[in-house]
């Protein structure tokens, strides 16, 4: 273990902890709402309201951080989301479920965005992409891990949300027990939509669209695998092979994206998400394997859009300008996984649970569209001109927050350590 990582190693376990927690109680909720009969409409709003809660948040926590501190608003925030996914647990009925999850996004974004702070502080300039990079690397372990004990575990007893319960408790102890010195204040959120535009179209349209697309699949691909009769422990293994798909994407199609005009490679993943969500609208298949296979193929390409999009923006921008273009961006995106879930389980109740990818289909060609129309408008960069590829949480895991990109190599350095 590097030398540079020791003082953060509480952080990152904590951080484990954090998602084990999120990645189980994403999943588990659609799964157990597809079984008490809760209707697609409603358990499309599971996503939407934790995806607001957690944008919302975003912008409302740094005030509440600042005036009672990070280590007590971290552990106000991990306990009353141990106490929501518990009450959840006792209290199965729809708006109460709702109701939670908005909260729960809420307390997601400010715990987040205070480990990422922290982390941040501890971070020297020469360790920052070392921890950038276990970080997205923990993040997307922690989801991954949560999501498979719903494969092994019986989702029609409470004993799942008593294990998410442990799990948030586990995540408070290393942060609330650390010696470790409190960080600055968190930084103040903003949000300049026609700035964004201005910087750059493509990025703009395209992480709105792939926000959309990656909401309705995030949150209703378990409700959809349901319905198709799949096993829940088949459905667990589905949703983490999309996961690390879409991890082992994300390089080849960086470097290639570092090699050609972005626009393109956007268009062409984009397509090819399109290409694999079609293929499920109209054929419908029955075998499992077949099912896997195309939703593999389209997690592939679908997680590899955003870091592109991303890298597209900030070779417009300057260097200084990485942390406000990339965490507009985020937010842009967290807009767009509050649309994505709202669409998404009206379209599969009048069309049934493969129309699911119809909604992510729809919004993979405006993508393809757009790009390709922007590429006739705008000359393309040189190689020498871009700015470098670089993977990102959001792209696999939960909403990140805007506070992460500080701990991103391409962020401006403020002197030896943060």
């Amino acid at each position: 273990m590097p030398r540079n990582l020791l003082p953060v190693l509480s952080l990152l376990l904590g951080t484990l902890f954090l998602f084990l927690g999120n990645g189980l109680q994403g999943l588990l909720l659609p799964v157990r709402g597809t079984m008490e009969g809760y209707s697609n409409e409603v358990l499309g709003l599971l996503g939407t309201t934790w995806a607001g809660g957690f944008v919302l948040g975003c912008f409302v926590a740094p005030q509440l951080v600042r005036r009672i501190g990070h280590v007590r608003a971290f552990s106000g925030f991990g306990a009353v989301i141990c106490l929501n996914v518990l009450v959840t647990g006792i209290v199965v009925d729809d708006v109460a479920w709702l109701t939670l999850r908005a909260v729960t996004g809420f307390c997601t974004a400010g715990t987040s965005m205070i480990i990422e702070s922290w982390l941040n502080e501890r971070a020297t300039n020469e360790s920052r992409g070392a921890i950038f990079s276990l970080y997205i690397s923990i993040t997307l372990m922690g989801v991954v891990g949560g999501q498979l004990l719903v494969g092994v575990i019986d989702v029609s007893t409470p004993l799942l949300f008593m294990v998410c319960g442990i799990l948030y408790c586990v995540a408070i102890l290393p942060t609330t027990l650390s010696t470790a010195a409190s960080p600055q204040p968190l930084k103040r959120v903003s949000l300049d939509l026609p700035a964004l535009y201005r910087n750059s179209p493509v990025s703009f349209v395209g992480i709105l669209m792939i926000g959309i697309a990656n909401g309705a699949y995030g949150t209703l691909v378990a409700v959809f695998a349901a319905q198709a009769g799949m096993h829940q422990a088949t459905i667990a293994v589905m949703v983490s092979i999309t996961l690390f798909a879409g991890a082992i994407m994300q390089f080849p199609a960086g470097r290639l994206s570092d090699r050609m005009d972005r626009r393109y490679v956007l268009a062409a993943l984009s397509g090819l998400s399109a290409v694999a969500g079609l293929a499920l609208v109209l054929f419908e298949p029955l075998n499992v394997y077949v099912i896997i296979a195309l939703v593999a193929v389209y997690g592939a390409a679908a997680n590899a859009l955003y870091p592109i999009a991303v890298a597209h923006a900030n070779d417009f921008a300057s260097s200084e300008d990485f942390v406000k273009i990339s965490g507009g961006l985020l937010l842009l995106f967290g807009i767009g996984t509050i649309i994505g879930p709202t669409l998404g389980g009206p379209v599969m109740t009048h069309f049934g649970p493969y129309a699911l990818f119809g909604v992510t289909a729809f919004a993979h060609v405006v993508v393809v569209a757009h790009a390709i129309f922007r590429s006739r408008r705008r000359a393309p960069i040189s190689s020498a001109q871009k700015d470098n590829y670089t993977t990102a949480p959001s792209a696999m895991a939960p909403l990140a927050t805007p506070e992460s990109l500080m701990l991103d190599p391409r962020a401006p350095a403020d002197g030896e350590a943060r």
